[in-house]
């Protein structure tokens, strides 16, 4: 009997050892899972850093400041190598187990690589420049958005100006290779290109865009250092960026602009159908046809208008063509500076701060400032656009103001515009983003059009709420913001999907809107060099409408606005299908 009992003790003690072997393999095997799945993030983060060194130096980090990206053949096939790759290994580690933060990692990571891959069949890189990006107005733009904080760092920037030639030279190879593809940009917008590299080249060098770090020495800095950086880049500037921008004009005027295409819209292009629509698929992260997008559009255009016409009548005007009109005439109405729009902006941005405790229960920690565009590319720059931080807060976010020909603006969207770009829009969602530090990078300044701009168009409805918008013109100016992303669902595709001509453009804002001429010429361009980018605006803010009436619907009166937008804004950009899952389960939860 006794031996029997220690027969079962031992049997006992085997079995809990064999189980308990069992978890600590099992465990470990997870562990194994985990740190995989961590190493691949890691690698391909730095990855992205070594190859886009110039993202790396706004970011904050510093390891590449002597670096341009490469722009040659041999890189570009290379990155698509190395993104296959990625997709393969990727792939094969399972994240059966582990968080659910983990598995969205691995998703939004699979989503990436497969967008790459499947985008680089359309050899977007043959058209590398337009009237409103590309290295001639890229690289001066950006010198703004980098640190200058020792000498290493301009010595730095000088190397990086070195090499910028070589860029010039390997653009100018992928254009040509464009032109024998045909790949090209509409010929009318290839001489502001021309106009853009004369006035670049021919602007002295003390008040070139590139001689921007020599106004902004630290005060430690010795006499002889300012000296010995203050010639460098000046000579640098003179004798290898002068030279380029020149070469670069002419080749520009006397080969690339002579095939530019007479087409606007993407379908004249080879593939262009296929091409817009995944670029509707990549900017709306949703499977929308884009006749689906265009019916939507006409829908929010009706409804947007009977809004405006409201306002009008209140106002004493029987239609939107007379108000519109009498905007247009009202000298009260329009800035009398360049100076004035700075100030208009500077001032929302402020009455935003103090109320954003209402709205939300994380702020972010980064500043915000209002600074002007360069004039050099005044002309074909948006009214106004959002340039980020740095994650560590030392550099604020800029919101970059056109006060080009300012007679011809108008001060009634100001308000609504401040909304988009700075708090609680483009600002405070991408500073939060690099403020999380349970998120990988890649995710912390992750970006998708839908969701990013979604977001800054759904803060100016904000701005509504909170009781601003006072003063009628500026409520109009706001319905007339959400009107111009309502005509950009109509109007993208139109061009790229139903043969419109540009003139069709113009003449469907005039017909829906009272947007200013200037804006209706730079916007309808805007949309001709960059299909489908426009139609993120609308499908993202009525998508987060649509859940937050979901979740006011479902939790009633525990509904609280605050938790709302930090689930909208606590894990990153991401895309419309996901964020919906997300917001789904907080409402689960709070259940």
């Amino acid at each position: 009997m006794i031996k029997h009992r220690v027969g079962m003790t031992l049997a006992l003690l085997l079995s809990a050892q064999t189980v308990l072997g069992l978890a600590q393999g099992a465990t470990a095997e997870l562990a194994s899972r985990q740190a995989a799945l961590e190493s691949f993030l890691s690698e391909q983060w730095e990855y992205t850093l070594r190859t886009s060194p110039e993202f790396a130096s706004i970011i904050g980090d510093k390891r590449y400041n002597d670096k341009i990206s490469d722009f040659s053949q041999k890189a570009i096939d290379h990155e698509l190598k190395q993104n296959i790759a990625f997709l393969e290994k990727l792939e094969l580690i399972d994240t059966t187990g582990l968080s659910a933060q983990e598995q969205l990692n691995k998703e939004l990571m699979l989503r990436k690589l497969r967008i790459l891959i499947e985008g680089a069949k359309f050899k977007d890189w043959e058209i590398p420049v337009l009237h409103n990006s590309g290295i001639h107005i890229n690289a001066p733009q950006m010198v703004s958005m980098f640190a200058f904080d020792t000498v290493k760092d301009y010595e730095d920037y000088i190397a990086r100006l070195a090499q910028l030639p070589k860029s010039f030279e390997d653009t100018i190879v992928q254009m040509r290779k464009g032109m024998a593809d045909g790949l090209m940009p509409p010929k009318f917008l290839l001489p502001e290109i021309v106009r853009q590299c004369e006035k670049i080249a021919g602007m002295k060098i003390e008040e070139s865009p590139f001689s921007l770090p020599i106004k902004k020495f630290p005060k430690n800095f010795l006499e002889t250092d300012k000296s010995r950086l203050t010639a460098a880049i000046y000579a640098v500037i003179k004798d290898k960026l002068v030279p380029s921008y020149t070469a670069f004009k002419v080749f520009v005027n006397d080969e690339y602009l002579l095939k530019g295409r007479t087409e606007v819209g993407l379908w004249s292009l080879p593939d262009g159908a296929n091409s817009y629509k995944f670029r509707v698929k990549e900017s709306t992260t949703t499977d929308l046809t884009p006749e689906q997008i265009h019916q939507l559009g006409l829908r929010e255009v009706s409804r947007i208008e009977k809004q405006m016409l409201g306002v009008a009548q209140k106002q004493g005007y029987k239609d939107l063509k007379s108000f519109d009109e009498s905007i247009k005439n009202n000298s009260a109405l329009q800035p009398k500076s360049r100076q004035e729009i700075l100030d208009l902006y500077d001032k929302y941005t402020k009455q935003m701060y103090v109320q954003l405790p209402q709205l939300f229960g994380r702020l972010p920690k980064g500043k915000v400032t209002v600074m002007a565009v360069e004039e050099f590319r005044e002309q074909g720059a948006p009214g106004a656009a959002y340039n980020q931080g740095s994650p560590d807060g030392l550099r604020p976010g800029h919101i970059m103001v056109n006060t080009g020909d300012f007679a011809n603006r108008s001060t009634i969207t100001i308000e609504s515009t401040a909304l988009h770009e700075g708090l609680p829009g483009h600002h405070m969602q991408i500073a939060i983003a690099q403020e999380l530090p349970e998120l990988p990078p890649f995710r912390q300044q992750g970006n998708y059009t839908a969701y990013a701009e979604g977001w800054a168009l759904y803060s100016e409805r904000l701005g509504e709420e909170l009781g601003f918008y006072k003063d009628p013109y500026s409520y109009y100016g706001h319905l007339q913001d959400e009107m111009l992303r309502a005509i950009r669902l109509v109007v993208d595709t139109g061009l790229h999907y139903k043969k419109w001509s540009r003139q069709q453009v113009v003449d469907f804002f005039h017909e829906h809107s009272g947007t200013s001429e200037v804006e209706v010429q730079s916007e309808t361009d805007r949309y001709i060099v960059w299909p489908g980018q426009a139609l993120g605006y609308k499908i993202g803010q009525l998508k987060i409408l649509e859940l937050r009436d979901y979740a006011q619907q479902q939790l009633g009166s525990k509904f609280d606005i605050r938790g709302f937008h930090d689930q909208v804004l606590g894990a990153g950009a991401l895309p419309m299908d996901v964020l919906e899952r997300r917001i789904k389960t907080w409402v689960a939860t709070q259940n």
